[in-house]
């Protein structure tokens, strides 16, 4: 039985998993840089231990250190997070190695979709349908439009549309550069790109038993450079058979690598032929997690925990989907100057009745912790962050404040309630993303469930106009305001103060 767990992250996404480890009476260890010494996860933990440096390839990147720190702490259990070396197979297997439980995949599936090329080789030999790749050197101007894209990574880095086949050798090199230089792999590859889709994603829970829980789909099509910026589930207007043929797909991609633990397989959706086409496999916790936690009623990091330590799924499946949720990403960015991300002190940030974490009780029939409000029919949200009044934003680290996550019986609910949350969030410091989010979700093209990955390279523009005067208003507004804040704050930290440190 795991009793301590080490989280190898930071931010909002370790919060979120000492959360579930104390309503499951487990003690949390941090980890942080020196940036991140008074962080809001750091407050959190029960100790703490220092990764000497800022960069993160001297501190989150760096396993031989954490795995380190678990030893130190008298960790059993280290939770990767997402991120950082949530995906790497040389990472889980220096934790097991070393006699600590990883709340995570297999390393030999995170090892076999580590690859984009060979995990569509292993779906092709599963049946899981796929666009095909173009061979570089076959490409015609029928191929066109194509997409370039790293074989190793993530998060729209190494990617590059072509529309010319003359710009497809630069592209490439382009790509293959930006490749080696973020993930140390320049591999990349060619394939169609579908100008007109939406990115729905599965998620998906195995246990060692051969148990493989599917959990509906998530819609994650509202994107800037390729990474999610709004994502809800279920992924809205797919029909019975759509959404069948997703699950197993889905399904298949999980038994094909012999999966355990939570995990994500991400397929594009034309709007043209209808097809599911699979992307990849996400082999860890995705960031927007907490839509399908609040429509399943399903705690996903209490679930992986409890695989690591060799229990089984419930045969009978998941509770079912019941509501709609929808998250939006906070970041620290402005939007209207190519989302240029944003550096300064949070003077302030409060989303109005919202809920942080996973609530303070237990499903009646999961057992899992969840939101008060998802039990029942009423309509709540969620707010799921990492920084506090007082927090610095700078340019180490990934710039997302907060996610704010709304549930609602019906799909128009949810989306107009997180609309109404971020709109009356007070959130002073660093300029955000949250006008351009309030924008998107109150969209006609959105709120019909009639949109794709194109709809910010057609709305951008429109969604960023600034109305005559409201950003002089808003800076006098947000002055008075952190005036206010500054005079009122006592920076008290959470709980009972920054834990003991371990070294």
């Amino acid at each position: 039985m795991i009793t301590s767990v080490l989280v190898a992250n930071r931010g909002e996404i370790a919060r979120r998993v000492f959360r579930t480890c104390r309503e499951l009476g487990l003690a949390t260890v941090a980890v942080h840089s020196d940036a991140d010494a008074e962080a809001l996860h750091v407050r959190g933990a029960d100790a703490a231990v220092r990764l000497p440096g800022t960069a993160p390839a001297d501190t989150y990147l760096r396993g031989d250190r954490l795995v380190e720190a678990a030893l130190d702490a008298s960790a059993d259990a280290v939770h990767p997070g997402y991120g950082f070396l949530s995906e790497n197979a040389d990472f889980a297997r220096a934790v097991i190695e070393a006699g600590l439980a990883w709340i995570g995949p297999p390393p030999e599936a995170i090892e076999a979709m580590a690859s984009k090329t060979r995990a569509k080789e292993l779906m092709r030999a599963a049946g899981v349908p796929l666009l095909e790749p173009v061979p570089a050197g076959e490409a015609d101007a029928g191929s066109l439009p194509l997409l370039v894209k790293a074989s190793a990574g993530g998060g729209g880095r190494g990617m590059r549309v072509v529309r010319r086949l003359a710009d497809l050798p630069d592209e490439i090199a382009a790509a293959q550069s930006e490749a080696l230089g973020a993930f140390g792999d320049g591999e990349v590859f060619v394939e169609p790109y579908l100008e007109r889709a939406r990115h729905v994603e599965v998620q998906v829970l195995a246990d060692g038993e051969g148990t493989v829980w599917v959990l509906g789909t998530r819609d994650c099509s509202l994107q800037r450079r390729h990474q999610k910026v709004v994502e809800e589930a279920p992924a809205p207007g797919l029909d019975e058979k759509r959404t069948e043929a997703l699950h197993r797909a889905a399904e298949e991609a999980a038994r094909a690598v012999g999966y355990r633990s939570a995990g994500t397989v991400e397929f594009l959706v034309s709007t043209a032929d209808g097809g599911p086409y699979f992307l990849e496999m996400n082999t860890r916790l995705q960031v927007e997690h907490p839509v399908t936690e609040c429509v399943h009623r399903v705690d996903l990091v209490a679930e992986q925990i409890r695989i690591a330590e060799g229990r089984s799924l419930d045969a009978e499946g998941p509770p079912p989907a019941r509501g709609h949720a929808v998250e939006a990403r906070l970041y620290a960015e402005d939007p209207a100057r190519g989302w240029q991300p944003q550096t300064g002190e949070v003077l302030r940030l409060d989303v109005p009745d919202a809920t942080e974490g996973t609530g303070g009780h237990r499903h009646p029939e999961t057992s899992t912790p969840v939101l008060p409000w998802a039990v029942g029919a009423r309509s709540g949200v969620r707010l799921d962050t990492g920084v506090t009044a007082g927090s610095e934003i700078g340019t180490a680290y990934d710039p997302m404040l907060a996610k704010v996550i709304a549930w609602a019986p019906e799909r128009g609910d949810a989306v107009r309630l997180l609309a109404d949350a971020l709109a009356r969030a007070r959130i002073h410091g660093p300029a955000t993303n949250r006008d351009l989010l309030v924008r998107s979700l109150r969209h006609p093209e959105f709120t019909s469930g009639a949109f794709d990955t194109g709809f910010y390279e057609r709305h951008l523009a429109s969604l960023t106009e600034e109305l005559a005067g409201v950003r002089e208003d808003r800076r006098t507004a947000a002055l008075a305001a952190a005036l206010a804040d500054a005079a009122a704050r006592t920076g008290a930290p959470e709980g009972p103060g920054r834990p003991p440190a371990v070294r």
